[in-house]
């Protein structure tokens, strides 16, 4: 094969929820493989050090701020990235929270919290961006999701369920915009040490539950989730639409 495969030059990715963790690591694996990328995170994150990471490979660099629960933002940050390079190619929907909480004790703020962002505030994102792809006919939608979306997650039914919901807007959306030269695809890692996951983490009893799940026997890194969605955004992946890619070590075959 001539053809050096998942390259990405020409490209213009957007990645939502890229100041640290998972986004950050996404925006500079996509950098790396020749993508202009326009970055964002709610105001008062600051998107500096991802920007700089990203600016070493040489492609150009957007930053700007967007709340994907509010509405107005989601349009007016679009619609700045569009004005900046009068395309978007890819969209790798990041943005997430997860705050663990057991059944009984779910407050209305919390399923609230995690429905409006992961969800309510993906799709939208995600609407706003296939309207600029349909024109064009091409584009990548990649939403992240989790293992959590296949199985369950003792103290984290809220998480679990809206992990789940992604999964199902990927397959949906997917089937219906494929017409359109525009695939979309979730990718579902186990758990990486971030700053959602941390404190869990650092529970060593939780540690020794989740790496006893794992068969291969170690946490994902952030580096082997943007590694699926480098392979995604390709034109390598252009056969690969509904699907959930599984980054988990093999944990969702038990």
């Amino acid at each position: 094969m001539d053809k050096e495969m998942f390259k990405l030059d020409s490209r213009l990715a957007l990645i939502t929820g890229a100041a640290r963790g998972l986004g950050a690591a996404i925006t500079i694996a996509l950098a790396q493989q020749g993508a202009d990328v326009a970055i964002s995170d709610k105001p008062g994150q600051s998107l500096d050090d991802t920007a700089g990471k990203a600016k070493e490979y040489g492609h150009k660099v957007f930053t700007f701020n967007m709340d994907v629960r509010v509405m107005n933002q989601i349009y007016q940050g679009i619609a700045a990235v569009n004005k900046e390079f009068s395309k978007i190619d890819i969209l790798v929907n990041n943005a997430g929270i997860n705050r663990p909480m057991y059944g009984l004790k779910v407050t209305e703020e919390n399923w609230d919290s995690h429905y409006n962002t992961n969800v309510k505030g993906g799709f939208f994102v995600a609407q706003a961006v296939a309207k600029l792809m349909i024109p064009r006919r091409w584009g990548r939608i990649i939403f992240i999701s989790s293992q959590s979306g296949l199985i369950g997650i003792p103290g984290q039914p809220v998480y679990c369920s809206t992990k789940g919901a992604i999964i199902q807007l990927a397959r949906t959306l997917g089937l219906e915009w494929a017409k359109y030269g525009i695939t979309v695809n979730a990718v579902a890692p186990t758990f990486v040490k971030t700053n959602l996951t941390h404190k869990r983490l650092e529970n060593r009893e939780f540690l020794n539950f989740v790496l006893g799940r794992i068969p291969i026997g170690k946490l994902a890194t952030p580096e082997d989730v943007a590694a699926a969605v480098v392979y995604l955004a390709s034109d390598e992946a252009k056969m690969v639409n509904c699907a959930v890619l599984s980054v988990d070590g093999g944990w969702t075959a038990w």
